[in-house]
């Protein structure tokens, strides 16, 4: 089965709404599980690997939520096609450099991904658009009660399910959401929130994760104990947190637009006028660029577009989704042409931003979690 033929196009795929997509882009929850009787990917041999691929792989297929869905082995995966899966966040980078040995079941909805002898046997994850923790808890949980069903999970009746790094030992959960923070940002804000969230125990990290950078003013927030906390009551508490930093960013971005209009109007216009007129633009340059436009968007800024364009764009200029869509090896020079070309192309009909649109106020977020 060919990944490009089977993966949702980016446009239709950015059209999904949830609660409070203002900000918050997607909520995940994920589960460590390790197999009883085996080393941990990291420790095994290639034939170890290759023995728990073969146990796990049918059992995770024979799920009924993974009708249909797209199984391969990670050394029968091309290179950008991994790239694809990280930029969409259905895979980690570490899982991207595995081969031999490691694999993945997605099912249809891009939902629900399960990577297979990533740092453990399992790590299975469900996805929703904008903050739906509680529903992504309620998805992986039952999908880890059916594998439980059909796997031996390695499990002590006092520390809980043993995982590769300690961090994940006990209930193996990590439940976490990426929100577009520009508000915060901007009004000089987001170090202090950082740390506040810090000091409640939650890790602030970037796009794709621990160790990058927040591209797009795009945060990934989670949680760091795993231990001696229930599944349901980590998800609660991130789940209030989040609703906290959401009212923060609210209302940085409208005391922005009260003492600050032109200065938030000058970022806005000045990131329009670079993408809709450059003919060479890096990726970062470009997601950094996308997350201004965005919050135009969010301010009624550009009264004719939808946000999804925008978000559609955060998806195709990113180096792998570029490369496929050419269908050739790109260097980094020529993918900023083509990726400048796109832009141009896309943003050739939106006209430049308005401040007097929508009377130059944001947007307020009504949106309630179901």
């Amino acid at each position: 089965m060919d990944l490009h033929e089977f993966l949702i196009a980016p446009g239709e795929m950015t059209r999904r709404s949830g609660p409070h997509d203002l900000i918050v882009m997607s909520s995940r929850v994920r589960l460590a599980r390790n197999l009883k009787g085996l080393p941990f990917p990291g420790w095994a041999k290639k034939a170890e690997r290759v023995k728990a691929l073969e146990s796990i792989r049918p059992a995770v297929e024979s799920l009924p939520q993974m009708t249909d869905a797209f199984s391969q082995s990670m050394d029968n995966l091309p290179n950008i096609d991994k790239q694809i899966l990280v930029e969409r966040h259905l895979i980690s980078r570490e899982h991207a450099a595995k081969s031999a040995g490691s694999g993945l079941v997605l099912n249809k909805e891009e939902s629900l991904c399960v990577m297979i002898n990533e740092e453990d046997h399992l790590r299975m994850q469900a996805l929703r658009p904008g903050l739906q923790l509680k529903q992504a808890w309620l998805t992986i949980d039952q999908v880890d009660s059916d594998l439980e069903k059909r796997l031996d999970y390695a499990f002590n009746p006092e520390l809980g399910y043993l995982t590769a790094c300690p961090t994940n030992l006990g209930t193996g959960i990590r439940v976490s959401a990426m929100l577009h923070l520009p508000g915060l940002v901007l009004a000089e804000q987001i170090n202090q929130i950082i740390q506040s969230v810090n000091k409640l125990g939650l890790a602030v990290r970037g796009l794709y994760g621990e160790g990058t950078e927040a591209l797009g003013n795009v945060f990934q927030v989670s949680n760091q104990m795993t231990l001696g906390e229930g599944e349901t009551d980590i998800v609660e508490r991130l789940n209030k947190v989040l609703l906290q930093i959401i009212e923060h960013e609210e209302n940085a971005r409208i005391l922005l637009l009260e003492k600050k209009p032109k200065m938030v109007f000058n970022h806005i216009g000045r990131a329009y006028g670079i993408l809709a007129n450059a003919h060479s633009i890096s990726s970062k340059e470009t997601m950094n660029l996308l997350s201004l436009m965005r919050l135009g968007v969010d301010f009624g800024h550009f009264p004719k577009v939808e946000r999804w364009l925008i978000d559609e764009l955060f998806i195709v200029t990113q180096p792998a989704h570029l490369q496929k869509q050419f269908s050739e090896k790109l260097a980094a020079e020529e993918r900023d042409v083509l990726r400048a070309d796109m832009v141009r192309e896309r943003l050739r009909n939106v006209h430049r931003p308005d401040p007097k649109s929508n009377g130059g106020s944001a947007p307020a977020d009504k949106t309630k979690e179901q």
